[in-house]
């Protein structure tokens, strides 16, 4: 587990400061360590695959002569994610959940504080209801990689909810709540990239729906937490919970989020590998392939995610439809305290716990997705028989159980019906 300190902010820069001494590959102790692979693998073709993996070292000819692509040692490369111990995926996968459930729970939590705001800066109902309706691919680019994505815009997440916090009027509060917003995208947007980095295909889809779900608990339990915060200590109190609940995961990632993206650790490799042996001919695939790039090709392939959302119709639609269910879920939040608040006559905590029902409604369906997907979809990828249709089923019932949920709550959300009833309703979101 050590050995992967290296690859971590703080690995990297014991690094900086040690100027190399401190955490070294085994490369730097022993730069020939290269030349055993490239004997093994030289007549390998530049983009051979051995069980998936990039083959160690290979020649390759571009314009300026021969060079020599770096690759994996053999198929048993420590470095390689796919080879890592399973409690340091498991590790990753953690504390990808647990940045997701941070992150989002900023999204509601301070919901139940709004009846302290809107006074304090003389805003409306109508008003407010704009702060909740309010990542580029940088990870994909191998010089970058995925582990500093993560760091760096989760640190400036948390400094920028400083002016959130202390916000002196309603236009501050919105213009930072939007930027930390966009900020706190990329543990969405880049998450299931770093499960695939080190998971094995058969794996993939189990982990991406528990690190989805973690995303999902984060705006149910924020107004929990919300509700009782923020009558005891004030609206801003529940700024600086999540706050702090952010600051204690990025010191966590600090410590323990290695890279993952093998593109950017071959990269690297290829770069030690000049430095300590002097042959400016070694590169990584990425390098080779980017040697005559422009920087007119560099911002077409940033711009690739909006070319596939807009000309991909199957992508299009699946990114409506996502922004539906988002959208929905937002302003479908702003009627909970209008129902169960001016209806039902519950207190702040006691309108946060509704929420509940959707968290057991989640447990149960997540639990049952698993299941399907662990004896319905993996068996399939084992045998060839896959195909990307194979998922759709569930959606199936979902698509129905969506506008179902509505109508249930809508409906029954009057004084004559009891309170329990709308609240399974909300459960079939």
């Amino acid at each position: 587990m050590a050995f992967h300190f290296q690859s971590t902010i703080f690995g990297q820069l014991v690094r900086l400061v040690s100027r190399g001494r401190l955490f070294q590959y085994p490369d730097e102790n022993n730069p020939s360590l290269w030349k055993g692979a490239a004997q093994k693998d030289d007549a390998a073709p530049v983009h051979a695959k051995t069980e998936g993996r990039l083959e160690s070292t290979s020649h390759a000819v571009d314009g300026h002569g021969s060079i020599l692509i770096v690759g994996w040692y053999g198929p048993d490369d420590p470095e390689n994610p796919q080879n890592w111990p399973v409690a340091l995926k498991h590790l990753i996968a953690f504390q990808l959940c647990l940045l997701n459930f941070a992150v989002y729970i900023a999204s509601s939590i301070y919901v139940p504080g709004e009846a302290s705001l809107m006074p304090e800066f003389g805003v409306s109902d109508i008003d407010m209801a704009l702060v909740r309706c309010s990542g580029l691919p940088l990870s994909e680019m191998p010089k970058i990689g995925r582990s500093g994505i993560f760091f760096w815009t989760l640190f400036t997440f948390i400094l920028l909810q400083l002016p959130v916090g202390f916000a002196p009027n309603v236009a501050v509060f919105l213009v930072f709540r939007w930027v930390t917003g966009f900020c706190g995208s990329p543990c969405l947007s880049t998450g299931g990239g770093t499960i695939t980095d080190i998971y094995d295909p058969t794996a993939v889809p189990l982990l991406l729906c528990i690190w989805a779900s973690a995303g999902i608990c984060g705006p149910v339990f924020g107004p929990i937490i919300g509700g009782y915060l923020a009558p005891a200590m004030g609206w801003r109190w529940t700024i600086w919970v999540f706050t702090w609940m952010c600051v204690a995961v990025l010191l966590t990632m600090f410590f323990l989020f290695p890279e993952t993206s093998s593109a950017n650790i071959l990269y690297q490799r290829a770069k030690r590998l000049r430095k300590t042996t002097g042959n400016d001919r070694l590169k990584s695939q990425s390098e080779v392939d980017a040697a005559h790039h422009t920087p007119k090709d560099t911002l077409v392939m940033l711009g690739h995610a909006f070319t596939l959302t807009f000309g991909e119709p199957v992508i299009l639609l699946v990114d409506l439809y996502a922004g539906l269910l988002y959208g929905v879920l937002f302003l479908w939040f702003e009627s909970f305290p209008l129902v169960y608040g001016d209806i039902y006559h519950f207190t702040s905590g006691q309108q946060g716990l509704v929420f509940l029902g959707i968290f057991v409604f989640a447990a149960v369906t997540v639990s049952i997705f698993l299941l399907w997907t662990r004896f319905k979809i993996v068996p399939k990828m084992r045998d060839d028989s896959f195909v990307p249709e194979s998922l759709l089923p569930p959606t199936f019932v979902s698509c129905f159980a969506l506008p179902v949920c509505l109508f249930w709550f809508g409906w029954t959300a009057r004084p004559d019906v009891h309170w329990i009833v709308s609240v399974l309703g909300s459960g079939l979101f």
